[in-house]
C-alpha cells in the first residue's frame, strides 16, 4: 500500500528559483542606486553639459549644428556611459558582496545580467530619454529624431553589456582611472559608427534600416554573450 505525501511542500522549480534571485538582485542595486542617487544624475548632467557647449564652440547657426547634431549627441550619451562603469562592480569588491555573488549557486551570469538592467535603466536610459531635448538644442531636424533615438534605444544596452565586460576585467586593479576609458572605448566604436551613421544616412536620404539591423543583432548577440563573458571576466579578475 502506497503511502501519499499530501500537503508536502513542493520545491521550487529552478526558473522559479533564479526569478526570485533575479528580483532580489534588482531591489538590491535600485536600493544602492537610490542611496546614491546624486551620482545617478551624473551621466545626464554631464551630457547636457558637453552637448551645450557645442553651439557655443561652433556657433548656432543652423547650417553649423544641423548636420552634426546626431553625431554630437552620441559622443554626449557615448561619453557619460563612461562615468559609470567603474562604479559597476566597485563597491561590492570592497563591501565583500562580490564574493558572495561569485560564490552564490545562482548563475553569475544571472547576477551580471541583472546589474547590467539595472545600470541601463539608472544610468543611460535617462539620458536617452534627454535625447529629444539635446536634439532640440543641437537643431536637428525633426524627421530625423525618431531614427535618432532608434540608435540609442538598440546602442546604448549594447554598450552597457560591453562595458559590464570591461569592468569586470578592472575590476580587480581598484580605482581603474583612465585605463577602463582606453579599453572600453575601442570597443564602442563601432556602436558610435552605427548609431550616428543611421542618422547621418536618413538625413541624406540613403538607407539607414541596415545599421539599425545591425545594432539589433549585435544587441541580441550581446544580450546572450555580454552576462556570460562578465562574469567569467569576473571570476579571472578574483582568481
Amino acid at each position: 500500500m502506497s503511502i501519499e505525501h499530501a500537503g508536502a511542500p513542493e520545491s521550487p522549480t529552478p526558473a522559479l528559483s533564479y526569478r526570485r534571485v533575479a528580483v532580489a538582485q534588482a531591489r538590491r542595486d535600485l536600493a544602492l542606486v537610490w542611496a546614491r542617487r546624486g551620482q545617478a544624475l551624473q551621466p545626464l548632467l554631464f551630457a547636457m553639459m558637453v552637448a551645450s557647449l557645442f553651439p557655443l564652440a561652433l556657433g548656432a547657426e543652423p547650417g553649423k549644428l544641423a548636420p552634426l547634431a546626431a553625431g554630437i549627441t552620441w559622443v554626449c550619451v557615448l561619453l557619460s556611459g563612461l562615468l559609470g562603469l567603474d562604479a559597476l562592480y566597485r563597491s561590492d569588491a570592497s563591501d565583500g558582496s562580490l564574493e558572495q555573488m561569485l560564490l552564490s549557486p545562482a548563475p553569475l551570469a544571472l547576477l551580471v545580467a541583472v546589474r547590467v538592467g539595472v545600470h541601463w535603466i539608472t544610468s543611460a536610459a535617462p539620458v536617452v530619454l534627454a535625447a529629444p531635448l539635446l536634439a532640440e538644442m543641437l537643431q536637428l531636424e525633426a524627421h530625423l529624431l525618431g531614427v535618432l533615438m532608434a540608435s540609442l534605444l538598440l546602442g546604448t544596452p549594447l554598450l552597457s553589456l560591453v562595458g559590464a565586460v570591461v569592468a569586470a576585467l578592472t575590476v580587480g586593479a581598484g580605482r581603474s582611472g583612465i585605463l577602463l576609458p582606453l579599453l572600453a572605448m575601442p570597443l564602442y566604436v563601432p556602436v558610435l559608427v552605427f548609431g550616428a551613421g543611421s542618422v547621418a544616412a536618413a538625413a541624406q536620404g540613403l538607407e539607414h534600416v541596415g545599421a539599425l539591423l545591425l545594432l539589433a543583432g549585435a544587441l541580441a548577440f550581446g544580450l546572450v554573450l555580454g552576462p556570460l563573458a562578465a562574469a567569467a571576466a569576473l571570476r579571472i579578475s578574483h582568481s
